[in-house]
C-alpha cells in the first residue's frame, strides 16, 4: 500500500490550488482540519470508514452528516465527496498536513519548535524569533518545550531542519571527535 502522505499529497495540492484561486485559505484550512478531525477519530474509521458494508458514498455521507455539511462551502463539500469515491476519506489527516504545508509556504510562514533546558520568557522568544525571521527570510510562528537533559542552550526546529545548538549536543560531538 502507498505511503499516506504519497497518497494525500495530490489532492492536498488541488485543494490548495482551488483555496488559493479562490481566496479561500483561511475556510479551507478550517473545514479540512474540522473534516480531517472527525476521520481521524478511532471510533468513525471503525465504524464508518472501514466498514466493508458500507459503499464509498454512504461513508461520505456519513462523514459530511457527523461534521455538519451546513458548515462547509460547496467546493469543501464536492471535495471531499471526491475524496471519498476514490476511497481515501482514511487519509483526510494526511491531506490537511499537506494543505497546511503548502499553505504555509504561499504565507511565506514558517513554525519552529524550540526545545530548551529551561522555560524561555517572552523577551526570549521574541530575540530568537527576530534572528530566524531574518536568517529565513519569512513570518515566524514559535512553540516551546522544555528538556531539563539539555543542560544548557536550546535545539531549534522546523520541517526536516534541526539546529543543535544545546550543551547535550556539543559534548555528543566531541565525544564522536575524540572516538573517531
Amino acid at each position: 500500500m502507498a505511503e499516506s502522505s504519497t497518497v494525500a499529497r495530490p489532492y492536498a495540492k488541488a485543494a490548495f490550488e482551488f483555496a488559493r484561486d479562490h481566496q479561500a485559505l483561511q475556510a479551507w484550512s478550517q473545514s479540512l482540519s474540522l473534516a480531517a478531525q472527525v476521520a481521524g477519530n478511532s471510533e468513525v474509521g471503525e465504524r464508518v470508514l472501514n466498514n466493508p458494508r458500507l459503499t464509498a458514498e454512504e461513508k461520505t455521507r456519513l462523514l459530511l452528516d457527523i461534521c455538519g455539511e451546513e458548515s462547509f462551502d460547496e467546493g469543501v463539500s464536492n471535495f471531499l465527496r471526491l475524496v471519498g469515491d476514490k476511497g481515501r476519506l482514511a487519509a483526510l489527516p494526511d491531506i490537511l498536513d499537506e494543505f497546511e504545508s503548502l499553505r504555509a509556504q504561499e504565507e511565506r510562514r514558517v513554525d519552529v519548535t524550540i526545545v530548551s533546558a529551561y522555560e524561555l520568557d517572552d523577551g526570549q522568544q521574541n530575540v530568537l524569533a527576530e534572528a530566524l525571521k531574518k536568517r529565513l527570510n519569512r513570518e515566524i510562528s514559535i512553540t516551546t518545550q522544555v528538556d531539563r537533559e539539555l543542560l544548557g542552550g536550546v535545539i531549534l526546529r522546523t520541517g526536516d531542519t534541526v539546529i543543535d545548538g544545546s550543551v547535550r549536543g556539543r559534548l555528543q560531538r566531541l565525544r564522536e571527535a575524540l572516538t573517531a
